[in-house]
């Protein structure tokens, strides 16, 4: 062995593995297995879509469902094209479950609505938003939440059924539906059919009022207060308090109808009628068109007018005017063409059978012994008017056409009115053609004559007066007492015919008072005759007051 011993290195392999990372990986690991159950146990990142932010804000605003907090705001931003507010919520992991495609969200605030004050607690907590759980099987995470609280939930049990309309804006969100008055359901959505053109509301009827919908029922706005002046006169309607502040929409089937059948699917399809009065009128289905002419002015004509005959309603006016004048010959017709509906129900029992054209035959019949058509006054205050038939002795058996645009006739004569105006201006004319200035002429030379007659008898009172004392001294005379007594009594009668026109006589004076007052009577007749000699018509319309005459200031000269 040698002075220096050879040593030999021991090699070992090192440790892979230090005690000191044993802390980080328990911590990493601990935060992973933190980071699993925070995640584990969030609930589903859901988006909502609304109108306006108006008491929304990010992690402070709260999901409720049931006032039970199940989720909460975390973003609040405007969407792309700023037209909507996009919300972004965190649910609980409870939630999950609710989040259905059916469910429905809306922001709960003080509100004041048809039902009366609600959201008065979001005072002092602030808005919420309130979750109303879905029943689908398909899950969803983007919703649209609503303005006001739906009217039901989905699973709710009532009946939904659709009512449309040609004009939108008549029911709102949350207006009654009444049946005699009494709120049975709500209005729950309202939207518009663009392939239809119509608006469409849903109610939905709350059970067991569900059953009072058949088959027959009809629906129709409830205004809570309806005022009508027609030709009827004067009608007012007053319905609940609460239609009479918002409005409303009533059913029922109409009197004298048959109810139907029960209608127990969803969603089934309804008419909306504007009135009570406009169901009633729509139950006449089964009518003859007829065309009128009228020579008079139509205003006050209305469609939906009465069509009468002698108080009985038979029809009613269906369009005011059915065309305007031939192209041709413009206003040269100088007759206004009316639509109306002969309705067949209004004339016949319900179960008394007849076709059309026997109806049509019938009425030709009565048109040949005078039976036509003309205009009346239903309501002075209005000026409403409406059609009456009668018969018209004078009318039968006169010819008329019996076509009208293809549209069967029916023969008219002018109203009453027109009539009246007809006679009237008749009696002017004939007043207008007297000749009243002759008249006059001859009345004032007879009071000329009678003045000259007047003073013919004073002079001859006087003649006979001097006649009668020239006898009585005659007859004086010793004479006289000789002549035959034959002469003698002549004379003496002859004395006594003078003496009874002597101007003290009783006949005398009764002469002078009748002539006396004739004369007076024609001189009170010179006025008259002066005011018919200038205004003609003044008997009738009277005469306008004019004023008097203001001197007018001279110049001088």
């Amino acid at each position: 062995m040698s002075e220096e011993e050879q040593v030999t290195a021991t090699v070992k392999k090192g440790r892979s593995f230090s005690a000191v990372w044993i802390l980080p990986l328990v911590s990493l690991a601990v935060g992973i297995w933190m980071f699993y159950q925070y995640e584990s146990n969030q609930g589903t990142l859901i988006t909502l879509h609304v109108q306006t932010a108006d008491g929304l804000e990010a992690g402070k605003t709260e999901i409720r469902a049931r006032d039970v907090k199940v989720g909460v705001v975390t973003d609040v931003q405007l969407n792309e094209d700023y037209s909507a507010i996009v919300v972004k919520a965190r649910m609980d992991k409870s939630a999950d479950r609710m989040l259905r495609e059916d469910a429905t969200f809306w922001v709960v605030k003080p509100r004041i609505g048809k039902e009366g004050v609600s959201g008065l607690s979001t005072l002092l907590s602030g808005a919420y938003i309130a979750l109303r759980p879905g029943v689908s099987e398909e899950s969803q995470d983007t919703f649209t939440v609503l303005d006001i609280p739906p009217i039901a939930p989905p699973d709710a049990k009532g009946l939904r059924v659709v009512l449309t309309s040609p004009r939108a804006g008549k029911l709102s969100v949350g207006d009654p539906v009444l049946f005699e008055g009494y709120t049975v359901g709500r209005v729950e959505r309202v939207g518009f059919d663009l392939e239809k053109e119509k608006a469409t509301y849903q109610l939905f009827i709350f059970q067991p009022y569900d059953a009072l919908i058949q088959s027959e029922t009809r629906f129709w706005l409830t205004s809570g207060l309806d005022i009508r002046l027609n030709a009827q006169g004067f009608a007012v309607q007053i319905a609940s308090l609460e239609s009479l502040v918002s409005g409303g929409v009533s059913f029922g089937v109409p009197d004298g109808q048959s109810k139907g059948y029960p209608i127990t699917e969803q969603m089934t399809l309804f008419k909306l009628y504007d009135d009570l009065k406009q169901v009633q009128e729509q139950m006449f289905d089964n009518y003859i068109e007829y065309a009128l002419l009228f020579s008079e002015s139509v205003r006050g004509l209305n469609p939906g007018a009465p069509v009468e005959y002698r108080g009985i309603r038979i029809g009613t006016v269906e369009k005011v005017p059915l065309h305007l004048t031939d192209k041709k010959r413009g206003f040269a017709s100088k007759q206004i063409p009316v639509l109306i509906h002969i309705e067949v129900e209004r004339i016949l029992e319900p179960d008394v059978e007849i076709t059309p054209s026997e109806l049509k035959e019938a009425f030709a019949a009565e048109f040949k012994h005078g039976l036509r058509a003309t205009l009346k006054t239903g309501n002075l205050l209005t000026g409403a008017l409406y059609i009456d038939t009668d018969f018209y002795p004078d009318e039968a058996n006169k010819t008329f056409q019996t076509t009208y645009r293809g549209y069967n006739f029916f023969p008219s004569v002018s109203g009453d009115f027109v009539q009246f105006q007809r006679q009237i201006g008749g009696i002017l004319n004939k007043i207008n053609k007297l000749p009243v200035e002759g008249v006059l002429s001859s009345l004032e030379e007879t009071l000329d004559a009678s003045q000259e007659t007047m003073a013919t008898l004073n002079s001859a009172g006087k003649e006979l007066d001097s006649l009668i004392q020239r006898l009585d001294g005659l007859l004086a005379q010793d004479g006289a007492q000789k002549l035959p007594q034959e002469l003698r009594d002549t004379l003496e009668e002859l004395q006594r015919t003078l003496r009874g026109f002597n101007p003290d006589s009783e006949s005398y004076q009764k002469l002078q008072e009748a002539l006396t007052g004739f004369n007076d009577a024609m001189d009170g007749f010179s006025p008259l005759m002066k005011k018919l000699n200038q205004k003609p018509d003044s008997l009738i319309f009277g005469e306008s007051q004019l004023s008097d005459p203001i001197p007018v200031k001279g110049e001088r000269e």
